[in-house]
């Protein structure tokens, strides 16, 4: 239920560029320079995009769950696809997939090793297909071979060998089914109906137990099959929903695991007999909600759990795991996580992330404690004038901790100490959701901001998630409201720290961080130089009547976190809060971009407030991308995009821009309007798909 309740509540996308194994002589070519009179003589190399943006050399590593295989995305003439071979023999690594398209995003393995799955979608329309690779015979099957539906993989059993628990909208949009799969035959069996359920949960069997049900008031009930029905036996408040969610069975299949807030604020790790209903709390903190839970394979018992304030922390649950945990963090310093773990839970397969270099997978053996390197994701960004990621806390003007995280370029800090020795300018990069976080690590978008020459400032503003029930609930009615106050009350920290100026910080985000941007321009229209808006949505009222259909049982949690359009009090908030009706306040330069088939933020919202500028004569720039949804998959569009981007903030907020070079080629970029106001980007002559036009 944890995983489906965060996948379907976030309008969140990732939108961190990938990394490249390619470079391009432009890195070397002189800068268009900026009104700085010093960034000339102090400034480090440009780094290419390619390098930041495109391919990544390995990404997504795995250990399959008998330890002896691994596989991995890379490049397959130039599209990601999927890779298997032997443990840590990289000569053994053949490609098990061969798309050509928007590459393959997601794999895993099947509990019997027999089988590598993967998910994939049509042009970022989130109708996501499961597939299934058959490692004896090579066959790829599609799971789920049904149009317009969405598949959402619920469980696996290593008990059940060779059967997947999906979870399908094909009888009805609003409702996800959960059917058994045979991957070997593709054929699917009915567990149960889901309609009025927003989530069904199987213990280890892959028997269906228990349901989640949403009511008008915003709050859950947790319902126990009985025979053909349902039983409620317990209840989650409204103001516990976000931090409360079932994450597992017990070895006996009587218990639940959950992470739980209800009579506090923070979410613990409690045990809840099913039949008792009686609680024990296992692990809490009183600053932060419990992160990633460790289980056993074997047993299914919580052996170890992370603690995620500034960077994660990871810590035991019980005696026996207490020495095999200190020598993890004995050996990590940066961001981490534990992606897989073998049946025997020997190997865990490590995701270990610095913020001034390539994150590297890694393979931690829990019986030696040794954290041994796997692959590096982007050897080419070694050698690079990348800088580190500094972690604070940021109190807003009604005294909530607002943790945040800032990045100075190396003209600013030489020492990378998190001092800045001079005010530079400053992109204040709002993350999506709003039901997530910014944490610690490295991410193109961030390291290409700061070479640019700018600070970079990432806020978990009120709503974000991690950080407790009265914290996220915070952000209830206050989309343009105290939500941007926290943005603001940020900004502000960072010219008293010398970081900045006030009149040289620019706002930029996607998603959620879209919806701020637009909002930084319209409401505090004095406080930024421009601003980046990435599938953001600018009218709330529309953005609720288009929501996607499998968002039905979540409908609630978004009325009450941005306004109810069926109350005369919640259609005035979404007015009053969205963009679309204040662009007459509009002073400042605006970017917007947008995939055509987002299910989430529809092109609608980009296309409405682009065309009321246009109406009041208000100068906007708008990049659209017909082959992508919610963010950008491919490599030619992220390369293309941060080109317009970065040549857009230099000229509004005074940094370094790469020339364009080749950015457009294979792109599908479409400009519909205003090209003529991002200085330094012209239309290439040719290009295979591009379609940039200047209306």
């Amino acid at each position: 239920m944890r995983k489906s309740i965060a996948v379907l509540l976030s309008l969140c996308a990732a939108l961190a560029g990938c990394n490249s194994s390619s470079n391009d002589s432009a890195a070397q070519q002189e800068p268009l320079v900026s009104n700085q009179a010093d960034v000339e003589v102090s400034a480090p190399q440009l780094i290419d995009r390619k390098v930041l943006f495109g391919n990544p050399s390995r990404f997504q590593g795995r250990i399959s769950p008998d330890g002896e295989m691994m596989s991995f995305r890379a490049p397959l003439n130039g599209v990601m696809n999927v890779f298997v071979g032997k443990r840590g023999d990289f000569e053994s690594v053949k490609p098990i997939t061969q798309d050509t398209g928007r590459g393959i995003p997601v794999h895993f393995w099947s509990k019997d090793s027999q089988y590598v799955m993967y998910t994939q979608d049509k042009n970022g329309d989130e109708n996501w297909h499961l597939y299934a690779v058959d490692l004896k015979s090579g066959e790829t099957k599609n799971l789920t071979p049904y149009e317009n539906t969405r598949a959402e993989v619920l469980a696996q059993s290593k008990s059940k060998p060779g059967v997947v628990v999906v979870g399908l909208n094909d009888r009805d949009p609003k409702w996800h089914d959960a059917y058994l799969l045979d991957m070997a035959s593709g054929e699917r069996t009915l567990l149960a109906d889901a309609t009025g359920l927003g989530a069904i949960l199987v213990d280890n069997n892959l028997d269906v137990r228990l349901a989640m049900k949403s009511l008008a008031d915003g709050s859950y009930q947790i319902l126990e099959r009985d025979g053909a029905g349902w039983n409620e036996i317990f209840s989650i408040p409204f103001a516990d929903t976000l931090t409360t969610n079932i994450i597992g069975f017990d070895s006996e299949n009587k218990g639940i695991y959950m992470l739980d807030s209800r009579e506090r604020n923070t979410a613990a790790l409690v045990h809840m007999d099913l039949t008792s209903k009686q609680k024990k709390v296992i692990a809490s903190d009183d600053n932060v909600d419990i992160g990633a839970v460790l289980f056993d394979p074997d047993n299914h018992a919580p052996i170890a759990y992370s603690i995620d304030k500034i960077r994660p922390i990871w810590y035991a649950i019980d005696d026996d795991m207490e020495g095999t945990i200190a020598k993890l963090n004995e050996q990590l310093s940066g961001g981490s996580q534990v992606l897989a773990q073998t049946s025997d839970n020997r190997y865990w397969t490590v995701y270990t992330d610095e913020s001034d270099e390539s994150p590297v997978y890694k393979v931690f053996d829990t019986q030696s404690g040794e954290l041994n390197e796997l692959f590096v994701t982007n050897p080419d960004l070694q050698g690079l004038p990348l800088v580190k990621m500094h972690g604070t806390v940021i109190k807003s003007r009604d005294n909530m901790d607002l943790v945040s995280y800032y990045t100075l370029p190396l003209e600013a800090d030489p020492d990378q100490d998190g001092k800045a020795d001079k005010p530079v300018p400053m992109v204040l990069l709002v993350h999506g959701g709003p039901w997530g976080r910014d944490g610690y690590g490295y991410r193109g978008d961030i390291q290409w901001l700061a070479n640019r020459g700018y600070a970079v400032l990432q806020v978990n503003f009120r709503a974000s998630t991690g950080f407790g029930k009265d914290f996220v609930n915070a952000g209830n009615g206050q989309w343009a409201g105290a939500m941007h106050d926290d943005l603001i009350d940020a900004k502000r920290w960072a010219v008293a720290q010398g970081i900045t100026e006030k009149d040289t910080v620019a706002i930029m985000g996607g998603s959620y961080g879209g919806y701020a941007t637009l909002v930084g321009l319209t409401y505090t229209p004095d406080e930024f130089t421009c601003g980046v808006d990435i599938v953001g949505p600018s009218n709330l009222q529309t953005l609720l009547e288009s929501i996607p259909p499998y968002w039905e049982s979540f409908k609630q949690t978004f009325y009450r976190a941005i306004g109810d359009p069926n109350t005369e009090e919640g259609k005035a908030l979404l007015v009053d809060r969205s963009p679309l009706f204040k662009v007459d306040e509009i002073r400042k330069p605006l970017l917007i971009a947008q995939g055509a088939n987002d299910p989430r933020v529809k092109q609608a919202e980009s296309d409405q407030i682009v065309e009321a500028m246009k109406a009041k004569n208000i100068p906007v720039t708008y990049v659209l991308y017909p082959d992508e949804g919610h963010g950008f998959a491919k490599p030619e569009n992220n390369l293309s995009f941060y080109a317009v981007a970065e040549s857009f903030l230099a000229s509004c907020n005074g940094g370094r821009a790469e020339p364009q070079g080749e950015a457009f080629a294979n792109s599908s970029i479409q400009i519909p309007h205003g090209l003529e106001y991002v200085s330094g980007i012209k239309l290439a002559e040719s290009g295979e798909g591009m379609e940039a036009v200047s209306k």
